[in-house]
């Protein structure tokens, strides 16, 4: 099976009630444990690729990956562009072999923003690659992507419709309340459980209706979206780390978003911090050991137990690929 789009998969995952998982990769051993959760479980996946990722792993070795991911899974995989800045860099994914790249010019006017999302779209529809496009700013940082409190702001539902129309766009991220990395809050955002948790405000699902009311039967994206695994931040920390106050988004809250019309859900910090927590424990329980083999192998099993996890709990997308 061939890298595929996303049109068929947010079809079948808008009407079941269901999203998908768009998961960061960087090198080998996250996509073998996301792969293969996603093929114990028979669900589709998106695996993406962000400026960084290409400047760190580079195009070519990626492309790589993913295409034996597919050959090793059989699975549906779409292959997508995360957070590209300029119509050049959606191009260079595309003409590389993405069939999904994402337009990212919400920092931008709104009428600017129009401008060069249609242009991205003008040029991937004609190349098969469909895209996908951002309108609100979320806050926190994310590779390139730095956005301050400050200049983030909500979503305004009284422009998706215009947006949507004017670009052509094939889904519409949105800002409700997520936030990109490890700190999406500050503790005076928060309250605390009786744990002594910090529990982060809850996301703005009615922006999120009222995006659904004037773009029924539209793909929605969230950004941001990893929970922040408390049991990995300890891990973090109680192997020589310093992660005070990482506070993710309520996996139940995603859960309720999957049920409405968010069909892709990003998830990035989540892997980082299990691929850390692993490597630091091992380290710290086994000081003579220096093969990378030894301890990339339990970090990889991490990925896959956390991904297998988010597939069944949060997207309830297992057994949906085919």
């Amino acid at each position: 099976m061939p890298l595929v789009t996303t049109t068929e998969m947010f079809k079948k995952a808008y009407n079941g009630g269901y999203a998908i998982g768009a998961f960061n990769v960087n090198n080998m051993e996250i996509v073998q444990g996301i792969t293969e959760a996603a093929k114990d479980l028979e669900a589709p996946l998106i695996l993406q690729v962000s400026k960084g990722a290409r400047a760190y792993a580079n195009h070519t070795y990626l492309i790589k990956l993913v295409e034996a991911a597919v050959i090793e899974t059989g699975l549906p995989i779409c292959l997508h562009l995360d957070h590209g800045d300029s119509f050049e860099t959606c191009k260079s994914c595309i003409d590389g072999g993405f069939t999904s790249v994402m337009i990212d010019a919400s920092s931008k006017p709104f009428a600017e923003n129009i401008e060069i999302t249609k242009k991205v779209v003008e040029y991937a529809h004609d190349h098969g690659v469909v895209v996908e496009a951002e309108l609100g700013a979320l806050a926190g940082i994310e590779d390139e992507v730095k956005v301050s409190a400050e200049e983030s702001h909500y979503t305004r539902p009284e422009e998706v419709e215009e947006f949507v129309s004017k670009t052509g766009c094939d889904s519409l991220a949105i800002a409700i309340g997520t936030s990109h990395g490890a700190y999406k809050f500050t503790a005076a955002q928060c309250t605390r459980n009786e744990k002594g948790e910090l529990v982060p405000p809850p996301l703005r699902f009615d922006i999120l209706d009222e995006v659904v009311k004037r773009l029924p039967g539209f793909p929605i994206v969230l950004h941001g979206s990893s929970s922040v695994p408390q049991e990995f931040v300890r891990m973090i920390n109680e192997h020589g780390g310093k992660m005070p106050d990482a506070v993710g988004i309520p996996e139940e809250q995603l859960r309720k978003a999957a049920r409405s019309a968010v069909c892709k859900i990003n998830i990035d910090s989540d892997l980082r911090l299990a691929m850390t927590g692993t490597i630091r424990t091992f380290f710290d329980e086994h000081p003579d050991k220096f093969d990378p083999r030894e301890y990339l192998k339990p970090a990889r099993q991490a990925i896959k137990d956390l991904v297998a996890h988010k597939i069944v709990d949060v997207l309830g997308c297992d057994h949906k690929a085919f």
